[in-house]
């Protein structure tokens, strides 16, 4: 397991003062970062044995949004690992200790030179742990999609949208995705299913869907395929 702690910045929050979704997640992935690098399997180790971890699947749930100057501690750890596939939960807390917001989520360990899953090595799954999962409901991994979608205007993917492993970090189309909710939706819970990777230039072709409660947005490839699946509660 892992910790550490933080306070809430204006550059985090939204027009009520408030942390935004992008942001919260921002603080797990960078949780997860933090881990990696003081456990010996941080970003210039993977880069050097050409592997990274690439993120299959979010969930992400909200009880309270922090405010603005609210001293907060974000905490991860693994809670399982099966062939190429590692699990992992994430968790924010107040300054009293509260759990305010808490994710499950599943990565893929990918050779990066071969585009292929490979099995994470033993050593590296036992200097990560297993911890027991997080008391959370857990939804399944695969979204239901809508019966029928309304497609968006199409965009490109710029550079701000890129990360480290040459493609659209996974909270960016997360952040593409919100654009697309009705007005004043407030988010309890994002789930997010990613598909394949888009790269700088590609087209994304964004389509929705809003019932009552949940709005599903597509972000899709210029031949209809997603790159990844966004529902929001």
């Amino acid at each position: 397991m892992y910790e550490f702690d933080s306070r809430v910045r204006y550059s985090e929050v939204d027009h009520h003062g408030t942390m935004t979704v992008p942001a919260l997640i921002n603080y797990f992935q960078d949780c997860s970062t933090f881990q990696s690098e003081q456990l010996g399997y941080g970003m210039d180790v993977l880069k050097k044995e050409k592997k990274a971890w690439v993120l299959a699947y979010w969930q992400v749930i909200v009880k309270r949004y922090p405010k603005l100057c609210e001293r907060i501690t974000v905490g991860t750890f693994a809670s399982g690992f099966k062939g190429m596939f590692g699990n992992r939960n994430f968790y924010m807390k107040d300054e009293s200790g509260e759990q305010i917001a808490c994710a499950n989520s599943i990565w893929v360990y990918m050779d990066v030179e071969k585009g292929k899953p490979v099995r994470v090595d033993k050593e590296q799954a036992e200097a990560y742990g297993i911890d027991e999962p997080l008391e959370m409901p857990y939804e399944d991994r695969k979204i239901e999609e809508a019966e029928s979608y309304e497609e968006k205007a199409p965009f490109p993917v710029r550079k701000y949208h890129i990360d480290t492993n040459e493609h659209v970090n996974n909270c960016q189309y997360v952040q593409m995705a919100m654009d697309y909710l009705p007005e004043n939706f407030k988010i309890h819970q994002m789930r997010a299913e990613y598909k394949q990777q888009a790269r700088l230039n590609d087209v994304i072709c964004p389509a929705r869907a809003v019932d009552e409660n949940k709005t599903t947005v597509l972000l899709n490839d210029q031949k209809g395929e997603p790159y990844a699946v966004v529902e929001f509660k």
